[in-house]
C-alpha cells in the first residue's frame, strides 16, 4: 500500500500536524514556546530520574515516550521494524551528550527553535543560524566521505529494549513511584518542569506524532542536508509547514505569540552563545544522522545506535546541569532585567565539544583509511 505520508502533500501534512500540536499542549499547560522541545523534554527525565538535581526541570514527559512507543507500534504494524546496531557506538552516545550540551546551551533543540520563532522569540535568529552552521560543517564532511561506518541485522528483541525502556518510564509517571523518601522519581514543584498538559494527552501526542514522523521520515536535520547535497527540499517543505502553522496557531487560536528578544520564556540574549551551542547541536546531529526527534523515531523502529545516541543525550542533560554547563534565562531580579547565558565552564564545554565533532568529522573519513 502506498505511503501516503512520504508524498510532498504528506510531509506537508504531518510538519503542519507537528506545528498545531505545540502550541496546543503549551496552551493545555506545557512551558511557553515549549509545547514540545526534545531536547528540553529529555533533560527533564534526565532530571526525574536523578541525574541532576536542578529542581525546576524534573518531570517524567510522556511526548517523549509516545514518540518511541508510536513508532514502534506502526513500524511493527506495517512491517518497518527492522533491529539493528552496532555503527561507533561509543562516537555516538558522546554526540549525544555534545549535542545536548549545546541545545542546553541555546535552551532548547531544532523543533523548539523553530517554536520559539513561531511564538515571537527573536533569540531563536541566531540559534536557527547556527543551527544552520552546524549541519552545513556537518554535511560537507559527508560530502568528503564521512561514515560512522554500517549497522547490522539484530534479534528483535533486541529492539524491544529501547521501548520498553520508554514504557517503564511512562509506568513509573503513572503509578507515581518513589523508590526512596523524597525521591527518585522526582517532580518540580517550581519552573517548567511543573508546567504540563494532562499526561494522556501528551502520550496521545507523542503516540501521534511518532507514528506520523516514522511514516513520513520528518527530520529538521535531514531537511538542509538534503538541500545541499541534491537541492531536494522534500523535508525542508514539512519544516517550513510546522513553522507557518506553528505561528498561525500562535497568533490567531491562543493568543500566545509576543514578538520581541528581550522578556522571552527560557530564552536568553546572549546571542553569540545562541549561536555556537546550535552549531555544535547542529554539527553533532549531522555526524549522527539525524536531529532528535528523528533519532527518538529511529530508536522505536529498532535502531539501537539511535537509542544510543538519545542516552548519551540524556546523560549529557545530567552532565550540563551538574557541573554547570546549560544556560540560565535572562530574569528580572529585584526590577533589574539580567541577561542570562553561560558561565566560563558552559563557555568551554562548547569549544571542547566543536573540537571534538571536529576530529570525529575529520578522522572517521572512508578516504583517509584506504
Amino acid at each position: 500500500m502506498k505511503n501516503i505520508f512520504a508524498s510532498r502533500i504528506g510531509i506537508i501534512v504531518v510538519g503542519a500536524v507537528i506545528g498545531a500540536l505545540a502550541p496546543l499542549l503549551q496552551y493545555l499547560g506545557n512551558p511557553k514556546n515549549m509545547g514540545i522541545c526534545v531536547a528540553c523534554f529529555e533533560r527533564d527525565i534526565a532530571g526525574a530520574i536523578g541525574l541532576h538535581r536542578a529542581d525546576v526541570v524534573q518531570y517524567l514527559r510522556p511526548e517523549i515516550m509516545g514518540f518511541v512507543l508510536g513508532s514502534f507500534l506502526i513500524a511493527m504494524a506495517t512491517r518497518e521494524y527492522k533491529p539493528r546496531a552496532g555503527s561507533s557506538t561509543v562516537i555516538r552516545f558522546f554526540l549525544g551528550v555534545f549535542a545536548m550540551i549545546g541545545a542546553l546551551v541555546f535552551l532548547g533543540c531544532p523543533w523548539r527553535a523553530l517554536l520559539r520563532l513561531a511564538g515571537g522569540d527573536g533569540n531563536a535568529i541566531t540559534g536557527l543560524l547556527g543551527l544552520i552552521a552546524g549541519i552545513t560543517v556537518g554535511v560537507l564532511f559527508l560530502k568528503n566521505g564521512y561514515s560512522l561506518g554500517r549497522s547490522y541485522a539484530n534479534k528483535k528483541a533486541a529492539g524491544w529494549v529501547f521501548p520498553a525502556f520508554m514504557l517503564a518510564l511512562f509506568l513509573f509517571l503513572v503509578f507515581n513511584v518513589s523508590f526512596s523518601e523524597g525521591g527518585p522519581i522526582f517532580f518540580s514543584q517550581k519552573g517548567p518542569g511543573s508546567m504540563h498538559a494532562n499526561m494522556w494527552v501528551s502520550l496521545g501526542a507523542g503516540l501521534f506524532i511518532g507514528g506520523i514522523a516514522q511514516k513520513s521520515r520528518f527530520c529538521t536535520m535531514g531537511a538542509l542536508r538534503d538541500i545541499i547535497l541534491a537541492r531536494d527540499i522534500h523535508l525542508a517543505s514539512g519544516v517550513l509547514a510546522l513553522l507557518i502553522m506553528a505561528f498561525l496557531m500562535n497568533y490567531f487560536v491562543f493568543a500566545q505569540f509576543n514578538a520581541g528578544f528581550e522578556s522571552q520564556p527560557v530564552a536568553h540574549t546572549a546571542h553569540v552563545w545562541n549561536f555556537l551551542g546550535m552549531t555544535l547541536a547542529g554539527l553533532a546531529f549531522a555526524l549522527a544522522g539525524g536531529c532528535p526527534g528523528r533519532q527518538l523515531i529511529m530508536a522505536g523502529e529498532g535502531d539501537a545506535d539511535s537509542g544510543i545516541f538519545v542516552l548519551g543525550m540524556i546523560v549529557g542533560a545530567g552532565l550540563a546541569h551538574n557541573f554547570s554547563l546549560a544556560a540560565k534565562p535572562d530574569a528580572v531580579v529585584e526590577e533589574v532585567y539580567k541577561i542570562g547565558g553561560i558561565g566560563m565552564y558552559g563557555q568551554a564545554a562548547v569549544i571542547i565539544g566543536l573540537i571534538f565533532c571536529l576530529i570525529i568529522g575529520f578522522t572517521m573519513r572512508e578516504k583517509m583509511q584506504a
